[in-house]
């Protein structure tokens, strides 16, 4: 395959198809609550919607690296050796923040049984891997093995951050008319959506790049998810909480190291 075949505007392209694959699936996923098919159904056509950028990329590959295979370049992107400070880094950060939001709830609430979503172990472990498969995995090969990395060669890691985070956020358009909100209800959703998302990314970017292993955006992703789906409380709540912690924490990583995030 010659140079000329290869796409000049691979990111574009890569977020385009993304969407178009994405839309039709989510389509399925409601079609199979509409029909009341069993609970399961529903689960796994979610995760198999979430996978739409993995898909995506999986088309595009030969296109944006004609001379490299797939699978050797995925396996590439988790070679180096974990960090084990920067696992326990992130654990802490994320534990701390849904302890914050865990204490906010309790504050507000005076029936501590309806804190939780989930009330047995063996759901609570269904719930994980679910999420682990419906977001974590799915998205990760995509958006930040490939359109995060590719977007720091050109640009800082915080501009490639809210670029990714801006587009990785519109991403779930479909699911935020599925909220139930009208309105300004709806349109404060997604204000506050957009910011908790791009603070995810800058963090998701900052841990990435000290380590350089897809692990580590995998884990913050799969903790996120986890932690904010467990939680029972108001919906518009629970984000508002997030993105002001997770924006915090975002700032603070700025701050404490300006050169490795604010410059290519």
């Amino acid at each position: 395959m010659t140079s000329k075949q290869k796409l000049k505007r691979p990111i574009a392209s890569f977020i385009l198809l993304t969407n178009i694959i994405f839309w039709p699936l989510f389509l399925l996923v409601g079609i199979t609550s509409i029909l009341g098919l069993p609970a399961v159904v529903f689960d796994i056509m979610l995760c198999i919607s979430s996978w739409s950028s993995t898909f995506a990329f999986i088309i595009l590959f030969k296109r944006i690296y004609p001379e490299e295979n797939f699978m050797p370049f995925v396996k590439d992107k988790f070679k180096n050796k974990i960090r084990l400070s920067v696992i326990l880094t992130v654990i802490m950060i994320q534990a701390l923040v849904f302890l914050i939001t865990l204490f906010i709830i309790l504050s507000k609430n005076n029936e501590a049984g309806s804190i939780f979503t989930i009330s047995t172990l063996g759901m609570l472990i269904y719930f994980f891997i679910k999420n682990l498969f419906a977001g974590s995995l799915g998205e990760e090969i995509g958006w930040r093995s490939f359109a995060l990395i590719e977007l720091q060669k050109e640009h800082s890691p915080l501009k490639a951050s809210i670029i990714i985070g801006f587009w990785w956020g519109m991403w779930h358009l479909p699911i935020w008319f599925t909220t139930g909100f009208v309105g300004l209800d709806l349109i404060q959703y997604i204000v506050l959506f957009m910011i908790l998302i791009i603070s995810v990314q800058i963090i998701m970017t900052a841990f990435y790049n000290l380590n350089e292993n897809l692990i580590i955006p995998i884990m913050i992703h799969q903790f996120f998810n986890f932690f904010i789906g467990i939680l029972n409380g108001n919906v518009v709540d629970l984000i508002l909480y997030n993105a002001i912690l997770y924006s915090i924490v975002a700032v603070v990583l700025i701050v404490l190291n300006p050169k490795k995030v604010l410059y290519r």
